[in-house]
């Protein structure tokens, strides 16, 4: 299955570390945050990535090249102008090639297990999120699931509310329809949910979304204690 990293954002929060840098180059434990993610997502057995650029898009492709030195093939889709993350999926559909594939966003940290990921039936699901425990800094959560294992935009039990980790496996027809541009993904995974075609997952191991420098802090410090 291939993966498409989500790297096109500007990284403002991070700023002033992403003044001359691409956040998803900013280094923890010797190396870019994205080449761990690139070598976790080959643990989990992916066998191609594409990976949507815009800020300083050029020094990522510098940075990875190929993918030749990681031992799998790496493609790029260039965003002009900013996509948002459904636009930018939807714009780098052909490089994908399968039916379903892993959409993550490039400053996720993670001991998530990627083998754990499938792909999926478009009869049966649109799309399979990874949800994390609630953090401070999205203490409502994002989305509900229940005890099914289906997610939905709302539900009765504020117990079951999660926060979208950022990784999911997407199938090709969530995105039927669309236009090309600047698409949120959000309104086409709710629409899905309407028709109970999103299941779930929790993670409960280690997930931080790395976008302050607090929490880059915060990995390297993960990182120097194991």
């Amino acid at each position: 299955m291939r993966a498409m990293i989500l790297a096109a954002g500007l990284g403002k929060r991070m700023r002033p570390l992403t003044a001359k840098t691409p956040k998803p180059l900013l280094k923890v434990g010797g190396k870019p945050l994205i080449e761990h993610l690139i070598e976790r997502l080959i643990a989990g057995g992916v066998d191609g990535v594409v990976i949507n650029h815009h800020y300083l898009g050029a020094m990522i492709e510098k940075s990875l090249g190929n993918g030749s030195r990681f031992g799998i093939e790496i493609l790029y889709s260039e965003e002009v102008n900013l996509l948002e993350t459904g636009g930018g999926i939807i714009n780098s559909l052909p490089k994908l090639k399968d039916e379903s594939f892993i959409v993550v966003n490039a400053d996720v940290w993670t001991d998530f297990d990627f083998k754990c990921l499938e792909c999926i039936d478009a009869d049966q699901r649109l799309a399979h999120l990874v949800l994390v425990r609630n953090r401070e800094h999205n203490p409502s959560g994002d989305f509900h699931m229940n005890e099914a294992g289906l997610v939905h935009a709302m539900g009765n039990d504020s117990s079951r509310f999660l926060t979208f980790s950022g990784i999911s496996v997407l199938h090709r027809k969530l995105f039927e329809g669309c236009q090309a541009g600047s698409v949120s993904l959000i309104p086409l995974l709710k629409k899905a949910m309407a028709k109970d075609l999103v299941s779930g997952e929790v993670h409960d191991g280690v997930w931080i979304d790395v976008g302050t420098p607090e929490r880059l802090d915060e990995v390297a410090t993960l990182i120097s204690s194991d």
